[in-house]
């Protein structure tokens, strides 16, 4: 299913019929309700126009981090005594709810290919059934996984986005992620 939370699914008809004959337009809703796991990639107001029902028992991959460009710097609006993962969890509480996908971006999510070898994702959440599915679906795209524990360890994993935009900006480049070393 493809959604568009800013337009309307009639708006994705190209999309959808590039995407082939399984592919199928939706509403925020009727993704939720559809799918088995549910990657969420809008900002935490955005979940406001989903039905939290739809979502129950659910494994629920909150990628997103709280970024604020507004000062022409990036910098965190929440900080480590709350996070982003932590409002998504309360939001949608019924939800299965897993922090990954959110220190690196998009283009290296799925195969990720660098010349060291592939990288980590780093990944955190309450339900330890939810996060060995996650774990499967990052190893089947060439990740290898660290969990941190509990959906609180988004306190840290938001944070370290912030290592990845910084070094994107001062770099000008996003071909890059993280790496786990173990002696």
């Amino acid at each position: 299913m493809v959604l568009s939370n800013s337009r309307g699914p009639e708006t994705l008809r190209d999309l959808v019929s590039e995407l082939g004959p399984k592919a199928r337009a939706a509403t925020p809703a009727e993704a939720a309700a559809a799918g088995d796991i549910v990657v969420v990639t809008v900002p935490l107001r955005a979940y406001r126009d989903v039905p939290a029902a739809p979502l129950a028992g659910k494994v629920v991959i909150d990628v997103t981090n709280p970024l604020d460009f507004s000062t022409g710097v990036p910098r965190l609006y929440v900080g480590f005594d709350d996070s982003l993962g932590e409002q998504v969890q309360r939001w949608i509480p019924k939800a299965r709810v897993v922090k990954a996908f959110n220190t690196v971006g998009n283009a290296h999510m799925i195969n990720p290919d660098f010349p060291s070898g592939p990288p980590d994702m780093f990944l955190c959440g309450n339900d330890d059934d939810a996060k060995k599915i996650v774990t499967q679906v990052c190893k089947h795209w060439g990740w290898g996984v660290i969990d941190l524990g509990g959906i609180e360890s988004s306190r840290y994993l938001e944070p370290m986005c912030m290592t990845w935009v910084l070094y994107g900006v001062k770099n000008g480049s996003w071909n890059h992620a993280f790496k786990m070393l173990r002696k």
